[in-house]
């Protein structure tokens, strides 16, 4: 008996009675590390594109012009947004933001480096030749293919050689996919790589391996 007395004692505790019937609850705060939803710094945007390629989030991002005058600008989706924070670490302006990101990948010297792949299947190209009088750097490059529909160089991304499509010089392609949506075959694809890095080569670095 003494023991359930006791018991009761140190459960109503008037502090205890205290917190339990006016309980206050510590207001929820971001950390400053956490990955929201980016936001818009202000400063000036480019519209290199480099955030809308590489988020992994179908429509989560898009670089649009707006305003008068006007401006270029990031505009997030926050329901397609899964807050990776790859479009605030690739951004060399530094337009958006998110948490401490940015200062991470200066401190940690990480950046990225974009290239695009263009893999022609061999069993169903015929030959045709859209792809290359369809591609506008193709026709920026090599004139000809505009008025006659017939490449005089080498120099261009992509062109019929020896019955089928080759592909030259993809390190200039844009990524436009201009060449995918002209192919009645469906035998181009145009994949973008993304290759993630750490630290920085410096010339004495470069030299000393020579």
């Amino acid at each position: 008996m003494r023991f359930i007395i006791s018991y009761f004692q140190f459960l109503f505790r008037k502090k205890w009675l205290m917190n339990f019937l006016s309980p206050h609850t510590i207001p929820l705060e971001t950390p400053y590390h956490a990955r929201g939803v980016p936001q818009i710094t202000g400063r000036a945007c480019t519209h290199c594109f480099l955030c809308q390629m590489i988020c992994p989030a179908p429509g989560a991002i898009e670089v649009k012009k707006t305003g008068r005058p006007a401006v270029w600008n990031p505009h997030i989706h926050p329901g397609h947004c899964i807050r990776c924070g790859l479009c605030v670490e690739i951004c060399p302006e530094v337009v958006l933001e998110s948490g401490r990101i940015f200062q991470k990948a200066i401190k940690s010297e990480t950046w990225a480096e974009f290239s695009f792949h263009i893999q022609i299947n061999p069993k169903t190209c015929i030959g045709c030749g859209n792809c290359a009088v369809a591609c506008p750097i193709n026709r920026q490059i090599d004139p000809v293919l505009s008025s006659k529909g017939t490449v005089t160089t080498k120099n261009v991304i992509l062109a019929v050689e020896e019955g089928i499509s080759q592909v030259f010089h993809e390190e200039i392609c844009t990524s436009c996919s201009t060449c995918e949506e002209q192919c009645p075959t469906r035998s181009i694809q145009v994949s973008r790589v993304l290759m993630m890095n750490q630290g920085y080569i410096y010339e004495e670095e470069i030299e000393d391996t020579e």
